[in-house]
């Protein structure tokens, strides 16, 4: 299951190597050659691995490229490979649908931020951090044109790029044309967890009915597959408007998914 190393080490880029998981697989032979010949320099290691002297030499001296160093931190985190059932799988998730739903990780650095809504508090954003091992603080509290965001404090570029790995999209999230592949790969249970999440960010608020509406800008195939993931976790009714462009849930369906 996403993320793996390899899907990982694909969020980077590489002014050397097209594809940088070929990176991080060069990276190791380098240094399995090393320990299995440890008086062999650049020149002898580069030969053998058919690998420029000059590229041998920074990895032999400690260089590890960033596609290398974010798999070790990933790795550290638990965050690689997960299994379907297991804690770590239900906590990315959910991190994923409060990214996909309110949030939005940076083109720039990859750090994810997350913004608090009528139904999603700040503190509820920072458990979600927290169950997958990341500390966070608050930005733009005191800045009243820009919305209050909870971002990591550490490793956020690395927990970015695993969610990336993981279907989320850098930067715009409009051109989002179907939910990540994950989301059916896990139990059920964390399905309607994921389910609850994006509709208590995105769900309309009606103060004088229970129904709520999931109004997105996104294309029609992610509204359809956002109804599919709906149906699949509710016995209750849940319609799609003629045009498409929004998801009605009833105050049954509504109650049952445990929306407020």
């Amino acid at each position: 299951m996403e993320p793996t190393a390899k899907a990982l080490s694909r969020t980077y880029s590489d002014r050397v190597y097209p594809d940088p998981w070929e990176k991080v697989l060069d990276y190791r032979r380098v240094q399995e050659y090393a320990a299995e010949h440890p008086n062999a320099g650049r020149v002898r290691t580069g030969r053998a691995l058919d690998l420029p002297a000059g590229r041998v030499r920074g990895w032999l001296k400690d260089v590890v490229p960033d596609p290398v160093r974010g798999i070790n931190v990933a790795i550290d985190r638990g965050w690689l490979d997960p299994l379907p059932d297991s804690e770590m799988a239900a906590a990315l998730l959910e991190l994923l649908a409060h990214v996909l739903a309110g949030g939005s990780i940076s083109v720039r650095n990859y750090v994810p931020a997350v913004t608090p809504g009528e139904r999603i508090s700040a503190e509820e954003i920072r458990d979600a951090f927290e169950r997958v091992g990341v500390e966070t603080r608050t930005r733009n509290s005191d800045t009243p044109e820009r919305a209050t965001e909870i971002v990591p404090t550490r490793d956020g570029t690395v927990l970015g790029r695993c969610l990336v790995a993981m279907g989320a999209p850098t930067g715009v999230k409009t051109s989002l044309d179907h939910l990540p592949a994950v989301v059916w790969e896990v139990p059920q249970s964390v399905r309607r967890s994921f389910a609850r999440i994006y509709v208590r960010h995105r769900g309309l608020n009606y103060a004088d009915k229970s129904t709520t509406r999931v109004q997105v800008e996104r294309p029609s195939s992610f509204i359809t597959e956002l109804r599919e993931l709906l149906d699949d976790v509710l016995d209750e009714r849940v319609t799609t408007g003629d045009a498409g462009t929004g998801i009605t849930i009833s105050a049954a369906a509504a109650r049952e998914l445990g929306v407020e």
